[in-house]
């Protein structure tokens, strides 16, 4: 027996979420692929515009469908000056590219996990499959350039063990166990979402048209800076490397290539992304230190992610996800 299923809360929350990040990504995408000088680099923006223009096609479609409202997202109309100059580098592009689709590859797990339609779970895999080509496209341009920042090594292990006492735990007191390579890649994983920040914090900064916006970037940078700096030292005690700085790929323009709506729109969702990957890595990490370390840098983080949130709602720019019935008002209708 055949029956039209109406969309979960869970697929409309898949749908609608990405039809916000993708037509964000589109206005950055097309003025990055406009202003890019490196043809490879280029050829990689344009899949990933080309990905993201399909995403919203198809959403709409699914929207329409279903008589549900579309968002209103971003639009290259309204939320990019196609003629302001290069903020950033074609380099730092590639590493932004990188830890974005990492993101990508992540909320589309998700996305397959939480459908039961089948033309949701069809999608979103294909989505997964066309992410997981992009990603290998950038991965190995930027490991020919030299771009890429590789996780620390560790020796392989002479032989298999078992954890035989607790001390595999402490981290506070005592000889602190060296760090497990799960733990160790948590860290640098971090680590590198935490630079793309920074450097779109600085660029952002730069450009802001609106005072009390423009403020919000250098505390994020300094915020983050601080994070670094804390997960940097864990693996320098380890006598790990951490990755590379991308400050020096922002440019001196001072010209807004996009809206400040956008501008912080973009850094609140990468700040809302950054608390889940803390909890990821808490959830792995096995020293105590680390876990209680991780614990108040996520507080920090969600501090930070709020006040951005009262910005947005102050000039308007917070577009709101679809809700559940306000019963109790209802009621009193």
């Amino acid at each position: 027996m055949s029956h039209n299923v109406e969309l979960t809360s869970s697929e409309i929350a898949n749908l609608w979420t990405q039809y916000i990040n993708d037509s964000l990504s589109i206005c950055f995408l097309t003025h990055s692929i406009e202003k890019a000088k490196d043809e490879e680099v280029k050829e990689i923006l344009k899949f990933a515009l080309s990905l993201a223009e399909s995403h919203i096609t198809k959403i709409t479609e699914t929207f329409e469908k279903e008589n549900y409202p579309i968002p209103k997202g971003f639009s290259v109309k309204e939320d990019v000056n196609i003629n302001a100059p290069s903020l950033f580098t074609d380099t730092f592009m590639l590493s932004y590219m990188h830890v974005m689709t990492l993101l990508g590859l992540t909320g589309y797990a998700g996305a397959v996990a939480t459908s039961s339609r089948p033309d949701q779970i069809n999608y979103f895999v294909q989505c997964n499959k066309e992410t997981m080509e992009l990603y290998e496209r950038i991965a190995n341009v930027m490991l020919k350039k030299g771009l890429y920042s590789k996780a620390p090594r560790i020796n392989t292990p002479i032989e298999i063990d078992f954890v035989n006492n607790q001390r595999y735990l402490t981290g506070w007191f005592g000889k602190k166990r060296p760090l497990s390579a799960v733990e160790i890649s948590g860290l640098s994983f971090n680590m590198v979402k935490i630079i793309v920040k920074v450097v779109l914090e600085v660029g952002f900064s730069q450009v802001c048209q609106k005072e009390d916006v423009r403020k919000y970037f250098p505390r994020g940078k300094k915020l983050c800076e601080k994070q670094f700096s804390i997960l940097s030292n864990t693996l320098t005690k380890a006598g790990l490397a951490s990755p590379a700085s991308w400050l020096s790929e922002v440019t001196n323009s001072t010209t807004p290539p996009y809206s400040d709506k956008l501008m912080l729109n973009h850094i609140v969702i990468l700040i809302s992304a950054a608390i889940g990957y803390y909890g990821a890595a808490i959830s792995v990490s096995q020293r105590r230190d680390l876990t209680i370390e991780y614990t108040r840098l996520m507080a920090e983080v969600g501090l930070y992610a709020e006040d951005g949130a009262e910005l947005l709602i102050k000039h308007g720019w917070l577009e709101q996800p679809p809700l559940a019935e306000d019963r109790e008002t209802l009621s009193k209708k």
